[in-house]
């Protein structure tokens, strides 16, 4: 049996849907494009990454800090934020000290050249994304998160080890967070 042409409200339905869906890449490359143009603000203002800014800025306001509280605090597995404040020592942005009670305890401390480093970056430290996020009411964000969860289920996307990247990483070159001129000096 023959078919029959689909209905023009089905054809109406595809193009909503299409111009719909268009509707949200433009919205997808919007922010995108913003997180890459404050990333790269970022690091000319002050020579670090973004990521790098947000967990330094992290450390200068929590001093004592321990690395699996920063990682929780960065929405990171642990070995990533070890990574980060491997770097941000080695730049002389962060200090970890020995707890005197427990020595398996290690807590980090901004350095003045840190809080050098925090003071030239432009705002927000945490991220324009982050910020934005933060500005919207715990309703929406949850249904952002529902919404965002049934779009991965439908890409078939494996969110498995999405806390051991940097979401700077991830919209903009990876360039190890700390320039050579931001480490030389300590």
């Amino acid at each position: 049996m023959p078919r029959s042409p689909p209905s023009r409200t089905s054809s109406a339905r595809s193009a909503e849907r299409h111009a719909a869906m268009m509707g949200v890449l433009l919205h997808f490359r919007i922010v995108v494009r913003s997180m890459r143009r404050h990333y790269r603000q970022v690091e000319r203002a002050c020579g670090v990454s973004g990521a790098h800014v947000w967990a330094l800025a992290q450390i200068a306001a929590l001093p004592g800090l321990k690395v699996s509280e920063l990682a929780r605090h960065l929405a990171l597995h642990q070995s990533t934020a070890s990574n980060v404040v491997d770097r941000l020592e080695k730049a002389g942005l962060v200090l970890r000290r020995r707890s005197a009670r427990d020595a398996r305890v290690v807590h980090l401390h901004a350095t003045r050249r840190g809080e050098g480093v925090l003071a030239k970056a432009p705002p927000p430290a945490r991220g324009v994304l982050q910020q934005a996020l933060m500005a919207l009411p715990v309703t929406k964000l949850e249904a952002l998160r529902d919404d965002l969860a049934l779009l991965i289920r439908h890409m078939g996307a494996d969110p498995g080890d999405a806390d051991r990247a940097l979401l700077a990483d991830l919209v903009g070159p990876a360039e190890g967070g700390v320039r050579a001129s931001a480490s030389r000096r300590r």
